[in-house]
């Protein structure tokens, strides 16, 4: 295994949306949707993409009226249904920082905010299943991030604790995530939040532009940024 800065780490868990993949244009379009068949007036891009990471049904209660949300989040899965295998792009270096991890003897998971079955569907979809032990999403339990069950759960799957387990994403979510249980949190700047917000707005151990930059700097990878 590669020498790094935390040597006890074993497990790493990834968020997905705006981590490891981005599917913003999916998920804009169906919350457009949503809104467009409740006859709720439409939101910007910018909008839905800095308040998605808590699940459907919380980015729902950011943005409309509590009475509409059960309904929008049935209209949203609807749409989802149908376009889902659309505009699925892997974000820069995050084939190589997965290939690399795993080479160096790391076990890798995915914690994520989509639904369970929704992200294990999009990861075979776009080649990066096999690199995981497991992928854990909302719906696999009754909990979401950053709701302490829902974190134990994901480490029950490792089977490992939480000192040896450290959380990469790009929200809030994750980091509050981690911090509940006590691991450590890298952020990348590569989805919903800016490297600023990230370094003010939360409590993440480091920040980092992408995945480039934190398979050097976190995990000491050899990282030619020419390839991803």
């Amino acid at each position: 295994m590669n020498s790094q800065k935390h040597p006890h780490i074993k497990g790493i868990l990834f968020d997905l949306d705006g981590t490891l993949i981005d599917h913003f244009k999916v998920i804009y379009r169906c919350y457009c949707y949503a809104l467009s068949q409740l006859g709720l007036q439409e939101v910007s891009y910018e909008k839905v993409k800095s308040s998605v990471g808590g699940s459907i049904v919380i980015t729902f209660g950011k943005l409309i009226d509590e009475s509409y949300v059960d309904e929008a989040v049935k209209l949203f899965r609807e749409e989802y249904d149908r376009i889902w295998h659309e505009d699925i792009i892997i974000l820069p270096h995050t084939e190589r920082l997965l290939r690399q991890l795993k080479d160096s003897g790391y076990r890798l998971g995915v914690f994520t905010n989509k639904e369970g079955s929704n992200a294990r569907k999009v990861l075979k979809e776009c080649g990066l299943a096999d690199y995981f032990e497991f992928i854990a999403g909302t719906l696999d339990t009754e909990f979401r991030k950053p709701q302490k069950e829902f974190s134990e759960y994901a480490l029950d799957q490792f089977g490992l604790t939480a000192n040896e387990v450290c959380m990469i994403g790009d929200s809030p979510y994750d980091v509050d995530a981690a911090k509940v249980i006590g691991m450590q949190s890298y952020t990348v700047a590569t989805g919903s939040h800016s490297l600023e917000q990230l370094n003010n707005e939360t409590a993440t151990d480091e920040a980092f532009n992408d995945f480039a930059e934190l398979g050097r700097r976190v995990f000491n990878l050899d990282f030619d940024v020419n390839l991803t």
